[in-house]
């Protein structure tokens, strides 16, 4: 039975820095990146493919991700980090020997560029760090952000219930309220989020006329189908790939600074074999073969949403020791120390329909705290004990055993 598996990304990154632009030339066509802007590119490509392949390792329904968005957000963090563990995120996020001014000025650069590229394609990054209000933050940390990121920074009262919401709130205006609700709660140990939002809607190139869009089977993995809406589409310019193990091609946004390519296995191949060889080496080279073809794509029509904790992910990947309560170094966030990566959230929406894309993600790093030298926290919401007495002599005024208080 014929398999009718894909998968797809939005190769904003992949596709903007190879050599094979889908159009002419534009008058006013993109500089060129620098070497070291081209590193950070490379690494954020990188450190995506690895963290995708670990998590289809674990995952049997749909994935959909944003290397970039994790990129953003661990880079904001990687700037509070020190000694083993800057390194061992160092190594994580792929970042090559560079220094900390020259990875966050080439941050910097790519936001400019690519929120620049092409005015017809609605293309928004945004990076927020949200901390508790009465937690010290290293002044230098903040002013970093703030520069090479454009990073909002906000003090926040985490104690109060509507704290969360304000988060999501901005969240969801980021991504033209496509990502919502990320944050289920603030736990009592949480002292600061760093978030990264990312937002992009585009137009085809050449359009999928909705007339030709019909019911048509999707066959799943284990030979169970499906009706899905499926668009057609014939083509002269199709850019096209195709080898003994799967077919692939280009879709073009607007002028073509943003593609979408999709690959397909053949009919005796696993996806997850794909998925396998699927590195950056193999990637330029399958990129890099692209030819224009004629030729007839039916692809389905679909929308869905995607989420996922990370932390066990990043911790395999390298970075556990960002996540240990008692070896984790961000010094650089409070000098007090203390500090750990308690969760890794990332939240993403994507649609695919006859016009084109829109496709959104979200990156929350929680930062928790242990024990900061004399500093505790007390919440007081299950029975307690109480009593009210006379200081100089401890004589009890009144003692109480409190299990249901109640304000009225």
């Amino acid at each position: 039975m014929k398999k009718q598996l894909f998968f797809l990304f939005i190769l904003s990154s992949i596709i903007l820095f190879s050599c094979n632009k889908t159009t002419e030339p534009e008058t006013n066509p993109i500089r060129e990146l620098t070497i070291i802007e081209k590193q950070i590119a490379n690494s954020s490509n990188i450190f995506g493919l690895k963290l995708f392949k670990n998590v289809s390792e674990k995952e049997d329904g749909n994935i959909f991700i944003s290397p970039l968005s994790f990129s953003f957000a661990l880079g904001m963090t990687y700037n509070g980090s020190n000694g083993e563990t800057k390194e061992a995120m160092k190594q994580t996020l792929e970042f090559p020997d560079l220094s900390d001014i020259e990875i966050n000025q080439s941050y910097k650069s790519l936001i400019e560029l690519f929120t620049t590229l092409d005015e017809k394609v609605a293309f928004n990054l945004a990076n927020s760090i949200w901390y508790r209000e009465d937690f010290s933050v290293e002044s230098e940390f903040i002013e970093l952000n703030k520069k090479y990121f454009n990073a909002e920074v906000s003090s926040l009262n985490f104690l109060s219930p509507i704290a969360k919401d304000v988060i999501n709130k901005w969240c969801e205006e980021k991504t033209n309220g496509r990502i919502k609700e990320v944050i289920d709660k603030i736990p009592e140990y949480a002292v600061m989020y760093l978030i990264n939002a990312i937002y992009f809607k585009g137009d085809w190139q050449s359009k999928f006329d909705k007339k030709y869009t019909k019911d048509q089977d999707f066959f799943k993995s284990d030979g169970k189908s499906y009706k899905v809406k499926m668009m057609m589409k014939s083509d002269s310019n199709f850019r096209y790939f195709s080898n003994e193990k799967f077919q692939a091609i280009d879709l073009p946004y607007s002028k073509g600074d943003y593609a979408m390519t999709v690959i397909l296995p053949n009919n005796n191949v696993n996806l997850n074999n794909i998925i396998k060889e699927l590195n950056q080496e193999n990637l330029t080279l399958w990129l890099s073969n692209f030819k224009k073809r004629y030729g007839h794509l039916s692809m389905p029509k679909f929308k869905l949403e995607f989420k996922k904790s990370f932390k066990d992910i990043l911790s395999d990947m390298g970075m556990g020791i960002a996540f240990s309560e008692s070896l984790a170094d961000f010094t650089r966030i409070n000098k007090k120390g203390g500090l750990f990566i308690s969760e890794v959230l990332h939240k993403s929406f994507l649609e695919i329909n006859e016009e084109g894309t829109e496709a959104a993600a979200v990156t929350v790093v929680e930062i928790g705290y242990t024990s900061i030298g004399d500093e505790f926290r007390m919440t007081v919401n299950r029975p307690f004990l109480l009593l009210i007495r006379e200081t100089k002599n401890n004589t009890i005024l009144f003692l109480g055993k409190i299990v249901e208080p109640k304000s009225d």
